[in-house]
C-alpha cells in the first residue's frame, strides 16, 4: 500500500515527502480538533481510583 502510494504522489523524492508530511499534519489536525471532540460526547469515561 505505502509503495502504491509512493509511486502515485509526483515529483522528486523531497516533493513526496513533503506532501507526505503535510497530508499527516492535515489528517492529525482534523483528528484532534474536529474528530476526537465530537466522538468525547458519545464516550463517558469512568472514574476509578486505584487505592492501596
Amino acid at each position: 500500500m505505502y509503495a502504491a502510494l509512493w509511486r502515485v504522489l509526483p515529483g522528486p523524492a523531497w516533493v513526496r515527502v513533503l506532501i507526505l508530511v503535510l497530508a499527516a499534519a492535515a489528517i492529525l489536525y482534523g483528528l484532534f480538533f474536529y474528530a476526537f471532540p465530537w466522538v468525547s460526547h458519545f464516550i463517558t469515561p469512568t472514574e476509578s481510583t486505584i487505592g492501596g
